[in-house]
């Protein structure tokens, strides 16, 4: 799955909130076994940098959160009325 082509598809003004939803589900999830720790420290740069909702950031996000949570990552997705993605994500999680 390409996360800068899915985040490409997201309309700004959704982004932050976006930016906001997954780094909580990164967070709380009790999968942070799953997260390589080069993925958690270029999270921790965005973060740092303060552009977690650029489109670099939200792909790092992205890629995180399906790693971790790949069914609330599209429940995410649905619920910020982004249904064409959520079906996107869904796809590419579920395959083999």
């Amino acid at each position: 799955m390409e996360y800068t082509e899915l985040i490409d598809a997201v309309p700004v003004e959704k982004r932050k909130s976006l930016a906001n939803r997954l780094v909580d589900l990164a967070l709380l999830s009790k999968n942070d076994d799953k997260m390589p720790g080069q993925l958690a420290n270029t999270i921790l740069h965005h973060w740092q940098k303060d552009v977690l909702f650029t489109e670099s950031g939200l792909a790092t996000l992205l890629e995180a959160a399906v790693l971790l949570e790949p069914d609330k990552t599209v429940e995410v997705f649905t619920q910020l009325e982004l249904p064409n993605l959520a079906e996107q994500i869904k796809e590419a999680v579920s395959k083999p």
